[in-house]
């Protein structure tokens, strides 16, 4: 490993801890300087899956909202 890649392996590091895992591989950036492609594949996954979860919590929040209203119709 080259000295440049320690240091963005580094800052990919320091910027999980300091942003946080999600905000870091969601909002920050996208790492292109990082050229490993496992990593690159995992990140992908990783967002797919984190908005496949979001998506579903808020179906079902929309979901049980909607009973609660259509319950209250009926008192």
């Amino acid at each position: 490993m080259t000295y440049e890649e320690a240091e963005n392996w580094n800052a990919v590091y320091y910027r999980m801890k300091e942003e946080g895992f999600h905000y870091c591989f969601k909002h920050y950036s996208s790492f292109k300087e990082i050229e490993d492609e496992k990593f690159h594949e995992l990140r992908e996954k990783y967002l797919e899956i984190a908005q496949e979860l979001e998506q579903y919590i808020t179906n079902k929040t929309n979901e049980a909202n909607w009973e609660e209203e259509y319950d209250e119709d009926e008192d």
